[in-house]
């Protein structure tokens, strides 16, 4: 077996796709079977390259001229061919190129601006010829030449107005041989500038609204909870009856509420902890570092149900869940706060590299609702990632048990009905076939990009188990009938939404995992000026994103049983059409950020969004 040039935790000098600019990266690793080695650049950017594509530091040498001579000193383009042409490098200059290389000096306050551009330009370097994917169809063609030129174009033009802004010392130009110069001698690339990468910043435009919208989302979600809970404990909870009677403030609190909420979650916390189940690693962190996870849900979830099911025998009553409902998502609501507050002033003592790009602003409750930290701990507990996976998510399937229970013993029933069977069941497959690929969530925006603050900790410990449980709720009180034949058309509709959902989120998260996995040779892709490419084929050909038109169809199963006679049933199906369009526009901003012209590329190739020949 060869043996590996480069270690992993190397510094060296790694060529930019589609150029020959060099930046200084870390090596993360080799992969022996594709002869790769993937390496991080400053800003994060996490690329794979070819041995021929990596140069040790030590190729690389410092060249430094001025460019404030005087005009009687500068070249003539009359002079001689005779004549050679010499360049002055004054001492100063070659003193701040050193100091700017070692980092052991500040640079003049006129070039504040230049410290953050990209300031980098070698020595022209013959092309080698990248390995050919079977995906090089004419849309890869076309963007790899229009990415590499702007980026070349890009860096040359602001590199060159910056340098005439500050009166720079550095020649950044890419160097040619002029025609009546000395003929060029073979030397080492020159490294002109010691950022490779400028450093990323750690804020990323507002979202939801902004700073005003954060104000209106603390308020309006919690608000809008109550709302449904009591609307659908009503007997008739029709919208004519907006708004429902508030109860007295007493109604809101029980103890025992807190304190079964209190168990449940430390209940789970001790199953997360059990070294029990696979540990899994998370996708590279801007620093490199990827994050282990124990991913055991579904042996979490299996232990459960045998608890639950041993303390129905045993005589416990589940349907308190029901008839305290409005208490319980109380006490929930005020461990989510706690929770959240827990996590805005720990995340004031983090370093930088470890917050989130999108809950940095400044504002306080902006980031107080986004999340500041992104990935917070407490020593090897991931508290995003155990709120995100298990007490909501598991809890959604146990409180619908216990409507179920309700149900018989409101309606007098010895079994549950058909419509509160299929809820239960189709909802139980959604939250089993998450616990099951937990793996995949490490993928997801959630995980990667999103801070863990008020949206994501009342998202997963309120707004999951207390408003995806409605339709349970409803039929406690309105049972619908159901004949065999809409049962089967219904779970017909089911199973198909849940196959398209589950084969394109699978197709994703092992195109993220291992693009040069030889099972998806056969996807055809977009390679963008970052490395990655863009999928345009398999599911992800025929629309953006087919994962969430799979959740829209299942989202209809899930609410066809409780039948059309009121709209509240229906919440569920409403509430994900907004949030999944909502979704999309997030990507379409993010990627458009991203990937730039590859993306427009994509987005001709991709027509539709959601929903084929129609959104």
């Amino acid at each position: 077996m060869p043996s590996v040039r480069y270690q992993k935790g190397d510094i060296v000098m790694g060529r930019w796709p589609g150029s020959n600019l060099y930046y200084e990266v870390k090596v993360l690793r080799f992969d022996p079977n594709s002869q790769l080695y993937t390496v991080i650049y400053k800003d994060g950017t996490e690329l794979e390259l070819k041995e021929q594509d990596i140069k040790s530091a030590a190729s690389f040498q410092v060249r430094a001229r001025s460019r404030s001579r005087s005009p009687a000193r500068r070249r003539s383009r009359s002079r001689s061919p005779a004549r050679t042409t010499r360049r002055s490098a004054p001492r100063a200059a070659a003193a701040v190129a050193a100091a700017s290389i070692t980092a052991s000096a500040p640079t003049p306050q006129k070039d504040t601006k230049l410290k953050n551009t990209v300031e980098m330009k070698l020595t022209s370097l013959p092309q080698t010829k990248t390995a050919e994917n079977n995906s090089n169809n004419k849309h890869e063609k076309k963007e790899e030449n229009n990415t590499a030129s702007k980026i070349t174009e890009k860096s040359e033009s602001k590199v060159e107005e910056e340098f005439d802004k500050n009166q720079g010392r550095y020649n950044l130009r890419r160097r040619k041989d002029d025609g009546d110069s000395k003929p060029a001698e073979t030397k080492p690339d020159v490294l002109a500038t010691p950022a490779a990468v400028p450093a990323a910043t750690l804020s990323t435009p507002l979202d939801f609204g902004g700073k005003i919208g954060a104000y209106f989302w603390l308020i309006f979600l919690p608000a809008w909870v109550l709302f449904l809970i009591l609307q659908v404990s009503q007997e008739d909870p029709s919208l004519t009856n907006f708004p429902p009677p508030l109860p007295p403030l007493e109604a809101f609190w029980d103890p025992r509420a807190l304190g079964f909420v209190i168990l449940w979650i430390l209940f789970q916390a001790l199953l997360y902890v059990l070294p029990v189940g696979k540990l899994s690693e998370g996708m590279p962190l801007r620093s490199g570092e990827r994050l282990k996870y124990r991913t055991n849900g579904y042996f979490a979830v299996m232990v459960t149900a045998l608890m639950v099911a041993a303390a129905v025998y045993q005589g416990l009553d589940l349907t308190y869940i029901h008839s305290n409902f409005l208490q319980l998502a109380t006490a929930t609501f005020l461990i989510s706060v706690l929770l959240s507050i827990y996590l805005y002033v720990r995340s004031r003592y983090t370093a930088p590299q470890e917050l989130a790009l999108g809950g940095n602003s400044g504002n306080l409750a902006y980031d107080f609702f986004k999340g500041r930290e992104l990935n917070p701990r407490i020593r090897s507990f991931d508290l995003k990632f155990f709120c995100e996976m298990r007490p909501g998510l598991i809890g959604w399937c146990l409180i619908n048990f216990a409507m179920a229970l309700a149900e018989m013993k409101k309606q007098g029933l010895d079994a549950p009905s058909y419509a509160m069977i299929l809820v239960n069941l189709f909802q139980l497959l959604y939250v089993l076939d998450g616990l099951w690929n937990e793996e995949a969530i490490l993928t997801t925006m959630d995980l990667m990009h999103d801070g863990f603050g008020f949206m994501l900790a009342f998202g997963d410990l309120v707004w999951v188990p207390f408003t995806y449980t409605l339709q349970a709720y409803y039929l406690v009180s309105h049972p619908n009938s159901l004949s065999v034949l809409a049962v089967a058309v219904i779970i017909i509709i089911k199973l198909v939404g849940f196959y398209i959902f589950r084969k394109s989120n699978s197709e994703k998260n092992a195109f993220r995992r291992n693009p040069s996995d030889p099972k998806l040779s056969h996807l055809k892709t977009i390679p963008t000026a970052t490395g990655k490419s863009l999928l345009v084929s398999g599911w992800w050909g025929v629309v953006r994103h087919p994962n969430y038109l799979g959740d829209l169809i299942m989202a209809l199963a899930w609410s066809l049983p409780c039948g059309f006679s009121h709209l509240l049933p229906w919440y569920y199906m409403i509430y994900f059409i907004i949030l999944l369009v909502h979704r999309d526009s997030r990507d379409m901003s993010d990627c458009r950020r991203k990937y730039g012209s590859a993306w427009d590329e994509y987005c001709r190739t991709v027509r539709y969004r959601i929903i084929p020949r129609i959104y």
